[in-house]
C-alpha cells in the first residue's frame, strides 16, 4: 500500500508540474519574439556561433517532443518551435542546441547517460516482467521475496541513476541556451525571464522524475533490509 501511496503522489505531483509547463509554453508561444527568429532560426544560429557544422536540424510532429538525439547529431524540434517566431520557440530551441554544444564539447554527465541508455532499457523491461511474475511467484509459486527484491533494486538503482545524471544535463543545457540567448542580443531583458520561466518548469519535469526514482529505490531497499532482519 505504502508503495502504491508514493507512486500515485509522485504521479500527481509530475502532472501538476507538466500541466504548469504546458501553461507556460502555451502562454510564452503568444509573445512574439522581438528579434523575428524562429526556433529553426535561432538553431542555426547558435550552432554557427559556437562553430558547430556537423548537426542537422529537423522538425518533428507533435507538442514538446523537441529532443537533441546524440546517435546521429540531429535537433530534432517541435513544428511549434520549428516555425515559431516566439520567446518559447526560442528558448526551446536553444535548450535543445544546448545539447548538441553539450556532445560537441565532450560533456561529461552526457557522455555518462548516453552510456547508461541500454541499462536503463533493460532494467525497465526487467522492472516489468519482476514485478508482475516475480511478486507473483513469490506468493503463489513460494520464490524467495528476498530474490525478487534484490533484482529490483539493482534495476530501479539504474532507472535513479540515470534519472540523477539526467538532472546537470538538463540544467546545464538551460544555462548555455540563457547565456547565449542573452549573449546574441536576440532576446531582450524580459524576454529572457520569460525564457529562464520557461525553462525553469521544464527542468522541474526532471526533478520530480529523479525524486521519485530515488524515493522508489529507498522503498525497496527498507523493504528488502526489513525482510533481513526477520
Amino acid at each position: 500500500m505504502l508503495l502504491y501511496i508514493i507512486l500515485g503522489f509522485f504521479a500527481l505531483l509530475g502532472s501538476v508540474v507538466s500541466g504548469q509547463l504546458r501553461r507556460k509554453f502555451a502562454k510564452y508561444s503568444q509573445e512574439p519574439l522581438s528579434s523575428g527568429y524562429s526556433g529553426k532560426e535561432i538553431a542555426e544560429k547558435m550552432l554557427m556561433d559556437k562553430g558547430i557544422s556537423d548537426v542537422q536540424i529537423t522538425c518533428t510532429p507533435g507538442t514538446l517532443t523537441d529532443h537533441y538525439n546524440p546517435a546521429n547529431r540531429t535537433v530534432n524540434l517541435s513544428e511549434e518551435v520549428y516555425h515559431g517566431r516566439n520567446i518559447a520557440a526560442a528558448a526551446v530551441s536553444a535548450h535543445e542546441c544546448g545539447h548538441a554544444i553539450q556532445h560537441a564539447t565532450g560533456y561529461q554527465w552526457l557522455q555518462m547517460r548516453s552510456k547508461l541508455v541500454p541499462f536503463v532499457s533493460i532494467s525497465s523491461k526487467i522492472m516489468n516482467i519482476v514485478m508482475i511474475v516475480g511478486f507473483i511467484g513469490a506468493f503463489a509459486l513460494g520464490f524467495n521475496l528476498q530474490i525478487v527484491l534484490g533484482i529490483i533494486i539493482i534495476a530501479q538503482a539504474m532507472i535513479a541513476l540515470f534519472a540523477l545524471v539526467t538532472l546537470p544535463v538538463e540544467y546545464d543545457a538551460s544555462n548555455r541556451a540563457l547565456a547565449w540567448l542573452q549573449m546574441s542580443g536576440l532576446a531582450g531583458h524580459s524576454e529572457m525571464e520569460k525564457a529562464k520561466d520557461a525553462l525553469k518548469w521544464a527542468a522541474r519535469t526532471y526533478l520530480v522524475s529523479a525524486i521519485a526514482a530515488v524515493v522508489t529505490l529507498l522503498y525497496y531497499v527498507a523493504r528488502f533490509m526489513g525482510g533481513n532482519r526477520n
